[in-house]
């Protein structure tokens, strides 16, 4: 039988620290007042579609994000570790230019690094296909991870080092004849912030 999966994943909404440009890392940073908006216009665009499951990062940041998303859809609730932010070591909490200053060899300890990253994201992934398939899966995750997902589905055209993901953004991947690929992502227009500046 052939497995049709559907994973949508959801970037968390914003924190304090992602306004003013801090790596978060595995801090765990709550949401702000605008990420809990973002989180909510979520749940509403995606309350018009059909969901089986959701799963979430265990970090605040998005654990309440797909809580709130949650709230319209009452799907099955999980955590899955796998999903936890990319670990920064030593450079969390600070901005750019706090990181360029004091590592500007781009050596950071106790960095996790993109291979082990994608290693544990992509296993998550396959886990969930496993315990999930033929559903239609809301996973809310973080920037790294979502960024890391795509870039080992594109063979590295988009995601890591080249796309910037949004707060709440939506990306979604799709399971068929035993292979992955990527629907769309980074979609924003179902936050009013982007709307209004494009004046729709």
């Amino acid at each position: 039988m052939i497995k049709l999966t559907n994973i949508c994943l959801v970037r968390h909404g914003e924190t304090e620290w992602n306004r003013i440009g801090k790596l978060q890392g595995r801090t765990d940073v709550p949401l702000n007042s605008t990420g809990i908006k973002q989180a909510e216009e979520c749940s509403m665009f995606l309350s018009d579609y059909n969901w089986d499951v959701i799963i979430t990062s265990p970090l605040k940041r998005a654990k309440k994000t797909a809580e709130i998303i949650n709230i319209k859809l009452r799907l099955p609730f999980f955590e899955m570790e796998e999903f936890l932010e990319r670990g920064y070591g030593d450079a969390e909490g600070m901005d750019m230019k706090e990181r360029l200053n004091r590592f500007p060899d781009g050596i950071i300890p106790k960095n996790e690094d993109m291979h082990s990253l994608k290693q544990r994201v992509m296993e998550g992934i396959k886990n969930i296909n496993e315990k999930f398939p033929n559903k239609k899966v809301i996973l809310v995750a973080h920037g790294a991870v979502i960024n890391s997902i795509l870039a080992t589905l594109s063979d590295g055209k988009i995601g890591s080092g080249k796309t910037k993901l949004i707060n709440a953004c939506i990306s979604n991947i799709h399971f068929n004849n035993n292979d992955w690929s990527i629907m769309d992502y980074n979609q924003v227009t179902h936050l009013s912030q982007y709307n209004e500046k494009r004046g729709f």
